[in-house]
């Protein structure tokens, strides 16, 4: 197996984010419908525009997916929020507001946390007494 670096990290989460996207939203117990389904007939769904469905992942996806989503549990709670939020593609401000940050601050965390995940992938002990910045320095970036 070749060596994790912060870029397939980023392209795992990312995907992950995907494949729970795709799946039905959790409703309260006793949440019902009591409206009948409507049928559409032909002459209806001649006018329509058709609605694109997303093909469903497949179980090597979920798999995947489920994997990536247990290398949060190797963080803190705020820097798994604050990668998580980024996996799913939200913008830096919205974050910022939600954890009390700066941006300069949610990047910083956000940079050490997915080298913390990468030194985990690697094998290698996540040194206690080092700054952020040799942490961030020393995992690798591409797999150039």
């Amino acid at each position: 197996m070749t060596d994790w670096t912060t870029a397939m990290v980023e392209e795992r989460l990312e995907a992950a984010a995907s494949v729970f996207r795709t799946f039905p939203h959790v409703r309260a117990p006793g949440f019902f419908n009591a409206w009948p389904d409507y049928l559409h007939s032909f002459a209806d769904k001649v006018s329509q525009t058709p609605r694109m469905c997303r093909p469903l992942p497949s179980p090597g996806q979920i798999s995947r997916a489920e994997e990536a989503a247990l290398w949060l549990q190797w963080l803190d709670k705020d820097d798994a929020r604050l990668v998580w939020l980024r996996a799913n593609r939200t913008p830096w401000k919205p974050i910022c507001w939600e954890l009390g940050i700066s941006r300069a601050t949610a990047n910083r965390r956000w940079r050490y946390a997915i080298a913390l995940i990468v030194w985990r992938l690697n094998g290698r002990h996540v040194p206690g007494k080092r700054s952020m910045e040799f942490v961030i320095s020393r995992a690798p970036v591409s797999g150039k």
